[in-house]
């Protein structure tokens, strides 16, 4: 068996991101992951301020991100915070070793 190539790594992160994200959003959104359209402004399914900073938290709390509380502002779909998550996931874990 041999290893997983880097493309396949970032393959497998991005979808465990994914999965995360749509996770905590179900949660506070109050719908199955499933229904949640990752090209959609998350706006349009309902999430507001409130819950936006919770989400910020969240991200803190499980992958060690600062961010700002206009994340959801400048990555408003599940396509764009995922992306944001593929490039600063990685920078904080090389930060922190």
């Amino acid at each position: 068996m041999t290893a997983p190539t880097t493309r396949h790594s970032a393959v497998l992160a991005d979808n465990l991101h994914r999965g995360w994200l749509l996770d905590r959003l179900a949660l506070y959104l109050n719908r199955p992951a499933d229904s949640i359209d990752p090209t959609v402004p998350l706006a349009e399914f309902g999430m507001d301020s409130v819950a936006a900073l919770s989400l910020c938290g969240d991200l803190e709390d499980q992958f060690g991100l600062y961010v700002e509380p206009t994340l959801l502002w400048d990555h408003p779909t599940v396509q764009s915070l995922v992306g944001y998550m593929a490039v600063e996931i990685p920078r904080v874990a090389e930060d922190n070793r």
